[in-house]
């Protein structure tokens, strides 16, 4: 295994050495972000897809960043690739003492606490959201932050306290529809709540939103074909016409 990563670092050294490829050579930390993320979000989909070898290939490709990244660093005598592993070597072995050292945790909730401390401590963090990134997408944000909230206590302790939250939520945003508050902030609330139900049901918002959205885009499809088959475009459809479809596509998709 060892023979195959120095192989990649050696082939990601020469494609941004002085003859090797000149868009490889362009890049930097900064062009590179959107790629980063990119990738990341494939190996997410193809673990939805519940599809190894697209599994495979799309670890391969976020690998390559990391090794991108760390080879931009290198040149600018910033870290190496080296380091990285070493630091992360040493980060496992620091936050799971439970296993490289003496502290003994008789469950997961106790590991995950006692990693959440560790880490404060070595950050040297005030608030417990500090090491949350700000540029997460929106529930996973509010996921994590209720997450952190809930560590210290601050949760409600009944699913149906979390659903009454949402009810609220609502009754205030028809209020504000008749111009008594400000809508997006309402419409923000409510979103927040429906994370927080998700988080108590142990349900991932983000992936749930994310598979019904592919549900509807499937059943918006299958609409499509039968309109096309028809000799008719969706918009040449009347609304009756349109929602007798999408039953149909819920009952055939």
């Amino acid at each position: 295994m060892d023979c195959f990563f120095e192989e990649l670092v050696k082939i990601m050294s020469e494609l941004r050495g002085k003859d090797g490829c000149p868009w490889d050579k362009e890049q930097t930390h900064q062009t590179l972000r959107n790629y980063t993320i990119e990738e990341a979000y494939e190996v997410v989909d193809a673990i939805e897809e519940d599809n190894f070898d697209h599994l495979k290939e799309e670890l391969g490709d976020l690998l390559l960043q990391i090794v991108f990244h760390s080879q931009i660093a290198s040149e600018n005598n910033k870290f190496t690739i080296e380091d990285v592993l070493k630091g992360l070597i040493l980060k496992l072995k620091r936050r799971h003492p439970h296993i490289f050292g003496d502290f003994v945790a008789s469950s997961s909730e106790e590991v995950v606490m006692n990693w959440e401390k560790i880490k404060k401590e070595e950050k040297g963090e005030k608030s417990l959201f500090e090491d949350i990134p700000l540029h997460l997408p929106s529930s996973l944000f509010a996921y994590l932050v209720q997450s952190k909230a809930s560590k210290v206590g601050f949760d409600w302790t009944e699913k149906a306290e979390v659903i009454s939250k949402i009810e609220e939520e609502i009754e205030e945003l028809k209020d504000s529809l008749n111009g008594n508050g400000i809508l997006e902030e309402e419409i923000g609330d409510i979103f927040f709540s429906l994370v927080n139900l998700s988080r108590h049901l142990k349900i991932d918002p983000e992936i749930s939103l994310r598979r019904t959205t592919r549900k509807f885009i499937k059943r918006f499809e299958y609409m499509e074909k039968k309109a096309e088959e028809s000799g008719k475009t969706l918009e040449e459809l009347s609304l009756d016409e349109k929602e007798k479809l999408w039953i149909q596509a819920k009952n055939e998709t």
